[in-house]
């Protein structure tokens, strides 16, 4: 067996060189052991391995391979010879008398511990092999020279760690079954259980590198529910990382369940939310990056067999700093409503203990995100808008005291409205469900700015009154199905700072001319209007 490792360190069993793996006519003992039903059938002695196994398999798998092969193909054999030896089975075979027979008996009993001593020591060496290359901190200091070395050698997957476990698995269950007793074999099936775990840390730290990478991989292409098909891709990620995790997981006989040692649930449940969070990183770095750093070739598409999708599919469209801003606060919003409840029931049908607080933080988190895009976005919205309003009404040197008879509402109110309706319509070309919290919020921002500027004037006439009134009325009634509790406050903060109605014929005026102004804008204010609205309150 330390031949073996000398020889994969040294290098000496790489390529074709490996002629007792694969080269070798002979079968493995672990395919003899393992296909000894198939030969009384005329089956093949081992398992056909493509012939690029060589070339692709790490080295350290094809040791752990070669050292269980010799293992299985020498101690069960002298395990036998043992036994035949302490009944006495072996001397009748051979013809020698019963005196002979019973003292030759009495002598292996005598020597059954030093028997003993010598299978721990093939045990002992087996695991002490393994753990060099595979789990080398777990040797003490002094043993690294003789059992360890591998250094240099590839990293092992999940993958391949898995397939390491099945071979030693093999290993144990073989001598198990020659019925050599289990106090003997309890130290592979330590190795085992550290093994196990260990694979399934390098697993979890693995899918966080793979996570990492999947921002390359935004193409900001959105469904007709505005989500890319990064969620989705994250969802994939983490869910093959359980199925490949199933093997190392299974509690077989003997063994104890990982996912209930105390420490190793606590590693992988911060493992598990620290893949969620670099997902999360992922969209916040992508929020940040600047027109230049996307690729032209990523343009925005949309689900064409929506009616309601447009413009945004036009050939060469490349999504503003706004857009990605609205995409990823769909994307955020899809990762709390589905994707983190889906993976918690993948964790919990994988026996993943601390599904909970992987949930909670992960929602935590996305929130904290999904409230600074949005502030973000707004910000760069709402603030034009509502600043637009007091330049607007006192262009011209408009006074509130000296003005003429109200002829309708002034341009400064109209373009207030088109530049609402234009970002109606950017929310809503990416995602429908995002467009009542977004316009809900410009809402309150110009009704805010709007009560403003009306308590800052002092005095107003009456023709004065009545043009404020109506532009406040018209306002308010145009965009009521985005009013929320704070808006409809500060509407009514304004209309307050307002002189009352002198008369029923002035309010009579003033329906005439919000009427006047309902039907020449209706095809536009149309947008605020749908069946139903129902603003999203966070």
């Amino acid at each position: 067996m330390q031949n073996c490792r000398d020889e994969f360190i040294s290098g000496q069993r790489v390529g074709v060189g490996i002629l007792d793996l694969e080269g070798d006519s002979r079968p493995s003992a672990l395919g003899r052991l393992g296909h000894t039903a198939s030969l009384k059938r005329g089956g093949s002695l081992r398992t056909p391995r493509p012939s690029t196994w060589r070339s692709e398999t790490p080295q350290q798998v094809q040791f752990v391979e070669k050292l269980s092969d010799v293992v299985i193909g020498q101690l069960p054999n002298f395990w036998k010879l043992w036994i035949s030896y302490v009944n006495g089975s072996l001397f009748s075979e051979t013809g020698e008398k019963s005196g002979q027979v019973e003292k030759s008996k009495k002598n292996a009993r005598q020597r059954q511990n030093d028997f003993k001593k010598m299978i721990e020591e093939v045990t002992n060496r087996l695991v002490k092999l393994i753990r060099g290359a595979l789990l080398p901190t777990t040797l003490p200091q002094g043993e690294l020279n003789l059992y360890g070395g591998w250094e240099n050698k590839t990293e092992l997957t999940g993958a391949w760690l898995t397939q390491i476990i099945h071979t030693v698995r093999s290993c144990h269950d073989a001598l198990s079954a020659m019925e050599i007793p289990n106090d003997l074999l309890q130290v592979i099936q330590d190795l085992l259980l550290e093994l196990r775990v260990h694979c399934l840390m390098v697993s979890l730290l693995h899918t966080t590198e793979d996570v990492k990478r999947l921002a390359e991989k935004e193409d900001w292409v959105v469904d007709n529910e505005g989500i890319t098909s990064l969620p989705s891709q994250f969802e994939q990620c983490t869910v093959l990382m359980l199925q490949s995790l199933r093997e190392p997981l299974e509690v077989k006989p003997g063994e104890i369940n990982v996912l209930q040692l105390d420490q190793v649930q606590d590693q992988v449940t911060e493992l598990s939310v620290s893949i969620m969070k670099v997902f999360i990183n992922c969209l916040d770095q992508l929020s940040t990056k600047t027109d230049g750093d996307i690729d032209a070739a990523h343009n925005i598409a949309v689900d064409l067999s929506s009616p309601d999708r447009f413009t945004a599919s036009q050939d060469g469209f490349c999504p503003t700093s706004e857009q990605r801003l609205l995409i990823i606060l769909s994307n955020c919003q899809y990762l709390e409503r589905r994707t983190f409840l889906n993976l918690a029931d993948h964790f919990e049908k994988h026996g993943f203990t601390g599904t909970e607080k992987i949930t909670r933080v992960s929602v935590d988190a996305v929130r904290e995100l999904d409230r600074k895009l949005f502030e973000a976005y707004i910000e760069r919205r709402a603030d034009p808008i509502a600043g637009s309003l007091e330049p607007g009404i006192y262009a011209g040197y408009f006074d509130w005291r000296d003005c003429g008879t109200p002829t309708g509402v002034r341009n400064y109110l109209k373009e207030a409205l088109v530049n609402i309706i234009t970002v109606h319509a950017e929310v809503f070309t990416v995602s429908k469900d995002l467009v009542p919290r977004v316009i809900s919020k410009i809402v309150e921002s110009v009704a805010e700015e709007m009560s403003r500027l009306m308590q800052c004037v002092s005095s107003f006439s009456r023709n004065g009154a009545l043009q404020a009134r109506l532009e406040i009325c018209t306002l308010r009634d145009a965009i009521v199905g985005y009013l929320n509790s704070e808006s409809n406050q500060n509407f009514n903060l304004a209309l307050e700072a307002l002189p009352p109605l002198h008369s029923g014929a002035d309010e009579k005026f003033l329906k005439q001319l919000m009427g006047k102004f309902t039907s020449s804008m209706q095809l536009q204010l149309t947008c605020f209007h749908p069946s139903s609205v129902q603003p999203v309150k966070r």
